[in-house]
C-alpha cells in the first residue's frame, strides 16, 4: 500500500501546475540544505578541537551544558517552520485504504525530514571526534541515542502542540528568561541540565528515558491523527463564534483602514499568519550572533547593518512575502469591486510600517551593547520602512501562491513565492544596505556609512508615491495571471 502513496505523491508532484516553479524551489532549498550539512559536519570537528585544544576543555561536559537550550529551541524552529506530515488526503478517505496505513504513510514522511537528519551532520563527527580521542564507544552510542530520541521526541511534540501557540510563546519565553538570567550571570540553569545530558553517556538506563518518552509522543500523535482522519472532524473546516472588535482607531487612514482591519483580525485569528509574527520575534534574538561578538566570522562591519535589518524587519520579511498571497481565498471577488490597488497597498504597506516602529522599540535592549550598536538598528529601521516596505510589495506582484489558511503548513511552507525575479528582487533588501555601508565605512567613516543607508531610506520615504504608481502599474499588469494561479488547485 505505501507503494501506491508514494506512486500518488511522485504524480502530484509531476503534474502540479506549479511544477516549473516547485522543481526550481526543490533544487533551491536542495543546494542551502546541502551548505547546512556541510556547514554542520564541518562545526562538529571544529567545536571539539576548540574545545579540546584551544579553550583545555571536556567537549563533552561543555556541549553537554548546553544542550538544553538546543533542544528547547530546534522544538521553536520546528513549529515555526517544518510542515505537519500532510498528503492529500480526503481522495483517499474514499478509497478503500485503511485510515491507520494512511496515518503511518504521513508520519514515515517526516522520519526522513530534515529538521531530524540535519542533527546528525553536527553529531556524527563529533563523536567520532570523541571516539577518536579514547572516549568509550558504547557511551558515545548511548549518549546518541539519548539525543536521537530527544530529536523525535520533537518531531512529534511538534504535531500534539500544532494549535498550542499560546503554549508555545510560553516555552520561547522561558528559554529567553533563562538565557539571559544565565548572560548577565544571575542563575545558570545549565548547571542543573548538564546532570541529565551527562548521565546519557555515563549510564544506560538514563538514555531509556528519552527513547521511552519519544514512542509515548510516537503513540500520542498518531492515535490523535487516526481519530481525526475524518471529513467531519479533523478535516472539517472548524466554524468559531464571531467576536465583534473595536477597532475605529484605525479610521483615521482613511479608506486603507478597511484593509488594516481585515489585516489584523486575520493576524489575531489565524493560526498560521500567527506564525509569521512569531518568526519576526525570534528575529529580535538574530542580533545576539552579531553584536554580543559570538561568533568570529560575523565581528566584521558591514555584518552590523545585515543583522540590524533582520531585528527590525522580521515581520516585513516573513509577512510581507506573501503579499497579496494572504488575501487569495477572496482576491477575486476583491478584484471586482470598486477598490484601488494603491489604497489596498498601503494598507498593507502601513501594516508593515507599524510593525517595523515596533520591532525598533522592543530592541532597544541592545542598548546594552553599546549606543552604535542601536544607532545601527536605527538606521536599518529607516532603510525598511523607506526601501524595503516597497521592494516586497513590488516582489508581491510575481508570487502566484495562493494560501490555504485552513491548512497546518507553516509560516514559509509555499514553494512559488519564490522564483527568478522574486529572488532577483531581493537583493535590494540585503545586498544593498550593506553596499552602501561598506562603501562610507572603508572610504571615509562608521557614521558616513550609516549616513548614506539613512539617505537611502528617506528617499524612498520621500519618493514613496512615484513608487506606489509604479508598483500599482505591476500590479495592474500582473492581475490576471495572479487571478488564474489563485485559481488553481496544488
Amino acid at each position: 500500500m505505501f507503494k501506491h502513496f508514494i506512486i500518488l505523491q511522485w504524480k502530484s508532484f509531476w503534474r502540479s501546475a506549479s511544477l516549473t516553479s516547485g522543481l526550481f524551489m526543490k533544487l533551491f532549498m536542495g543546494f542551502w540544505a546541502l551548505w547546512l550539512a556541510f556547514i554542520s559536519a564541518i562545526g562538529g570537528v571544529a567545536i571539539f578541537k576548540l574545545l579540546k585544544d584551544t579553550l583545555h576543555l571536556d567537549p563533552l561536559e561543555t556541549i553537554n551544558r548546553f544542550l538544553i537550550y538546543w533542544w528547547v529551541a530546534d522544538l521553536l524552529f520546528r513549529y515555526a517552520l517544518q510542515k505537519m506530515p500532510i498528503i492529500n488526503i480526503k481522495p483517499l478517505l474514499l478509497l478503500p485504504f485503511n485510515k491507520r496505513k494512511i496515518v503511518s504513510f504521513a508520519f514515515g514522511k517526516t522520519v526522513f525530514s530534515f529538521f531530524n537528519i540535519v542533527h546528525a551532520f553536527f553529531f556524527i563527527p563529533f563523536s567520532i571526534a570523541l571516539i577518536r580521542y579514547e572516549y568509550p564507544v558504547q557511551n558515545v552510542l548511548l549518549w546518541n541515542i539519548g539525543l536521537i530520541a530527544l530529536i523525535y521526541s520533537n518531531n512529534f511534540l511538534n504535531i500534539i502542540l500544532n494549535k498550542k501557540d499560546n503554549l508555545i510563546f510560553v516555552v520561547g519565553g522561558i528559554l529567553a528568561l533563562f538565557g539571559g538570567l544565565q548572560y548577565f550571570g544571575y542563575f545558570d540553569i545549565t548547571i542543573y541540565t548538564a546532570y541529565f545530558f551527562q548521565g546519557l553517556y555515563k549510564a544506560w538506563y538514563l538514555s531509556l528515558i528519552p527513547v521511552f518518552i519519544c514512542i509515548l509522543l510516537l503513540l500520542r500523535s498518531f492515535r490523535s491523527f487516526v481519530k481525526d482522519l475524518y471529513l467531519d472532524a479533523g478535516l472539517a473546516i472548524k466554524s468559531k463564534s464571531v467576536k465583534t472588535e473595536n477597532l475605529d482607531w484605525l479610521n483615521r487612514f482613511g479608506k486603507t483602514a478597511t484593509f488594516l482591519k481585515n489585516d489584523i483580525k486575520l493576524i489575531k485569528r489565524n493560526k498560521r499568519a500567527r506564525s509569521t509574527v512569531l518568526v519576526s520575534i525570534l528575529f529580535l534574538f538574530y542580533g545576539l550572533l552579531f553584536f554580543t561578538g559570538a561568533i568570529e566570522t560575523y565581528e566584521g562591519p558591514v555584518w552590523r547593518i545585515f543583522a540590524a535589518i533582520f531585528v527590525t524587519g522580521g515581520f516585513l520579511l516573513s509577512f510581507g512575502q506573501f503579499v497579496p498571497s494572504w488575501d487569495s481565498a477572496y482576491y477575486p471577488l476583491m478584484m471586482s469591486q470598486n477598490i484601488r490597488y494603491k489604497e489596498y497597498l498601503s494598507s498593507k504597506w502601513w501594516l508593515m510600517v507599524i510593525a517595523t516602529l515596533i520591532s525598533t522599540v522592543l530592541a532597544s535592549g541592545y542598548l546594552y551593547f553599546g549606543w552604535e550598536v542601536y544607532l545601527a538598528i536605527v538606521v536599518a529601521a529607516i532603510y525598511n520602512i523607506g526601501v524595503n516596505s516597497h521592494v516586497v510589495l513590488w516582489a508581491g506582484a510575481y508570487v502566484k501562491t495562493p494560501i490555504d489558511l485552513t491548512s497546518n503548513k507553516k509560516a514559509f511552507g509555499d514553494k512559488q513565492a519564490f522564483n527568478t525575479k522574486t529572488l532577483l528582487l531581493s537583493l535590494p533588501k540585503m545586498v544593498l544596505p550593506m553596499l552602501l555601508y561598506a562603501i562610507g565605512h572603508y572610504v571615509y567613516s562608521p557614521y558616513a556609512g550609516y549616513a548614506l543607508v539613512t539617505v537611502a531610506g528617506i528617499a524612498g520615504f520621500a519618493f514613496k508615491d512615484v513608487v506606489f504608481n509604479k508598483i500599482e502599474g505591476i500590479y495592474r499588469k500582473e492581475k490576471y495571471k495572479t487571478l488564474w494561479a489563485y485559481k488553481q488547485k496544488r
